[in-house]
């Protein structure tokens, strides 16, 4: 695979981003595969980023953007650009990243197709508070477009319509964007990753335990930055990550509601779904992720480990993907 190169003085990237990157994995992945790879820096200027594109002309780009300027919502924007230069890329369009960045605007299509989501409601910034009768507490507050648990604590379930409040003011004045309110749904926390296009495989799904909640619940239920991010606070409470234990009927119901989530929201390549399973084996989608992390150990290779692909296999399998797509 060629792809532009903004830094040719490092051709074995071991620069500025850290060997422990999404970026350093899957550049030594392609490497290891056989593909020329360079790497193009995305920044924060648009004009460079066009003209590099322009003049290496890369047969395909494996676009690992999270963000721009700082802007996670921006991400979408990255591959809108790609497309207008008719530049083959890995992972989603900018449809599929818009769709799936905005939870409201997720939860909405998802609920015309019929897909069982969280009751919730949006708030923007300066605008009246009204919460819906129907929805009932406790509710859990979030930033709108946030990414990896961003501005999720405990503090962010809430028991009451003064907790709630507060817990939006704060959200709109430390995250500068609208808060979404979400039921809670009390079940077993599931992620599940998809790869492909037309025909579509779905991961062993990985499983967020809480083992340390105590009787009256005073322990963690919700993944919270900490929860995902700090190894003393999960030694604490008891939280691991693990594979998923599930009846095969289950399984395949699990299987069936994510291929409907994945092709709704225009997801390429790959993906990963979030969802709770209730007590009940009901499945409620809580997110869906159009650019997860793809990185040697993380959820997404882990899932696909487990089915035999290992991490170079992994990595070639979504490259290939997006080849064909763009065939």
């Amino acid at each position: 695979m060629d792809a532009a190169c903004i830094a040719p003085e490092d051709p074995d990237f071991r620069g500025e981003l850290a060997s422990d990157s999404t970026e350093f994995h899957v550049v030594n992945a392609l490497r290891n595969l056989g593909h020329e790879v360079c790497i193009l820096g995305v920044k924060d200027n648009v004009q460079t980023f066009v003209s590099t594109l322009q003049e290496q002309a890369p047969k395909i780009v494996f676009n690992l953007t999270e963000e721009f300027r700082g802007n996670r919502r921006l991400d979408s924007n990255i591959a809108a650009v790609l497309e207008m230069l008719d530049i083959p890329f890995t992972g989603s369009g900018s449809l599929g990243l818009l769709l799936c960045r905005g939870k409201g605007l997720s939860k909405q299509l998802l609920s015309l197709r019929k897909i069982r989501v969280p009751g919730f409601a949006t708030f923007a910034p300066g605008k009246s508070m009204h919460v819906p009768k129907h929805l009932r507490y406790p509710m859990v507050v979030k930033p709108i477009y946030g990414d990896g648990s961003d501005g999720i604590a405990n503090a962010s379930l809430v028991k009451d319509e003064n907790a709630l409040k507060e817990r939006v003011q704060m959200v709109h004045e430390r995250w500068k964007q609208p808060a979404i309110i979400e039921e809670y749904i009390n079940g077993r926390e599931l992620y599940v990753g998809v790869l492909g296009n037309r025909r579509l495989t779905v991961l062993p799904p990985r499983e967020l335990f809480f083992k340390n909640v105590g009787e009256n619940g005073e322990g963690p239920v919700l993944a919270t930055y900490r929860a995902k991010w700090d190894d003393e606070y999960q030694k604490k409470w008891g939280i691991e990550f693990g594979y998923a234990k599930l009846e095969p009927t289950v399984m395949t119901r699990i299987a069936r509601v994510c291929k409907k989530v994945y092709r709704a929201l225009q997801i390429h390549d790959y993906g990963r779904l979030d969802l709770r399973l209730t007590p009940e084996n009901r499945i409620v989608i809580m997110e869906a992720n159009a650019n997860p992390d793809v990185a040697y150990g993380e959820e997404l290779a882990e899932s696909a480990a487990k089915i035999g692909l290992d991490y170079e296999t992994f990595i070639d399998r979504i490259l290939r993907s997006a080849l064909r797509r763009n065939g």
